[in-house]
């Protein structure tokens, strides 16, 4: 049975660490409960405060994905409507795979900004803006689950 576990929780943390990448799959939370897994298990023995710090960035990075987007969009020059245009693309990209994702908040931001009359050249950088901070977020995701599975494989090795 231990060996089934480790095996499903590494299954878990590649999974996660796909996900971080893919839509669709939640990369963190997945990740997060491989180390649950291989800790019911004898042979990995991860203290709380390790499992405890690991749910709270797993918290924080989950919101993070959702906003850092629109923080692109502020801090390059977006006004609100292009935070929410970047939020909802988001949303809305999620429907059309990784180029939605990629491309969603770009987009709305771009839209939600020219639609309130914004000049198109700071539309774009808006949106680019969005972009940038899309990437940031899955940059984060993935190092974070990179960690964690280099905590899982010590545990076990």
């Amino acid at each position: 049975m231990e060996t089934f576990l480790l095996i499903l929780a590494g299954v878990c943390l590649l999974i996660g660490l796909i996900g971080s990448i893919l839509p669709g799959l939640p990369g963190m939370p997945l990740a997060y409960i491989g180390l649950w897994i291989a800790q019911a298990t004898d042979r990995v023995d991860f203290s709380w405060q390790m499992l405890l710090i690991w749910g709270i960035i797993t918290v924080l990075v989950q919101i993070l994905d959702y906003v850092i987007a629109a923080w692109g969009t502020k801090h390059f020059g977006g006004t609100k409507y292009g935070a929410w245009g970047s939020t909802v693309g988001v949303f809305v990209g999620m429907l059309f795979g990784a180029w939605g994702i990629l491309l969603g908040p770009f987009i709305g931001a771009v839209l939600f900004e020219s639609a309130h009359g914004e000049e198109l050249s700071k539309a774009l950088r808006s949106g680019w803006g969005s972009c940038l901070g899309m990437l940031v977020g899955t940059v984060i995701k993935i190092i974070c689950c990179i960690w964690m599975t280099i905590s899982f494989i010590q545990a076990v090795w």
